[in-house]
């Protein structure tokens, strides 16, 4: 498990419904490629966040799957519509194979 692993997401805590929100996500995490070597030559293990997803009341919004090259500390911004109050749960799956979670609430108003 990779440490100091910390989810953080932002969502507005409410909207009408039909509208389009903005969601920001970042996640704190090193994304070891598997490719550098540590100062004694050895290979440093890959240890990477491999899989985002974001869902709303059980329905993905978005799935995505990340390699080697993505940056440390993996940011998303993406949009999505709310057609009623729910939730969102956000997922980051690691080659570890550990699982974050994050969940936010939002209402209509």
């Amino acid at each position: 498990m990779a440490e100091n692993v910390k989810p953080k997401v932002r969502v507005p805590k409410s909207a009408s419904a039909g509208e389009v929100i903005t969601l920001k996500t970042l996640i704190s995490h090193p994304m070891e490629s598997g490719q550098r070597k540590d100062s004694d030559g050895n290979v440093i293990p890959r240890s990477i966040i491999n899989r985002f997803t974001c869902e709303f009341n059980g329905e993905t919004v978005i799935d995505i799957t990340m390699e080697p090259a993505i940056s440390t500390n993996p940011y998303f911004e993406f949009e999505a519509k709310v057609p009623e109050a729910g939730t969102f749960t956000f997922t980051w799956y690691d080659d570890d194979g550990s699982v974050y979670t994050e969940s936010q609430d939002i209402a209509i108003s």
